[in-house]
């Protein structure tokens, strides 16, 4: 009987613990041009830190002398509201003012990284466009 008991009391705390798991993935890091300048450094930068950094690329290819090619594209949208409201009256004689402004704006990222044999970061460009 008692080894029953504690064979329960172990499965109840053992149902009760809790496991922490880091976050799913740090791939969701911005890419802008801030992150970009602090990151990669020709001849330094290694492809495995651009992954750590910037997650998968969008498009891998090689370039005619054989050199890999990593494009990045993010794309944002970004929305404001803004309202105003105001009020003002004399006596027998009153007024009301309102203004309202919605105003949405796009912006993308384009990140081109070449890579030499050795996996170390050889060239890149970067371009940002707001429209």
């Amino acid at each position: 009987m008692k080894t029953i008991l504690v064979l329960f009391l172990a499965l109840q705390l053992a149902a009760c613990t809790t496991v922490t798991q880091p976050p799913v993935s740090q791939n969701n890091n911005p890419l802008t041009q801030g992150n970009v300048q602090l990151t990669l450094k020709k001849g330094v930068t290694k492809k495995l830190e651009v992954l750590e950094k910037f997650g998968a690329p969008n498009i891998t290819t090689r370039d005619s002398s054989g050199m890999e090619v990593w494009t990045y594209q993010r794309n944002a949208t970004v929305t404001a509201n803004s309202s105003t409201s105001s009020y003002w009256t004399v006596i027998l004689l009153g007024g009301n003012s309102q203004a309202s402004g919605f105003e949405q704006t796009n912006r993308t990222m384009t990140l081109i990284i070449k890579f030499d044999g050795s996996d170390t970061l050889y060239d890149f460009r970067s371009r940002t466009s707001s429209f």
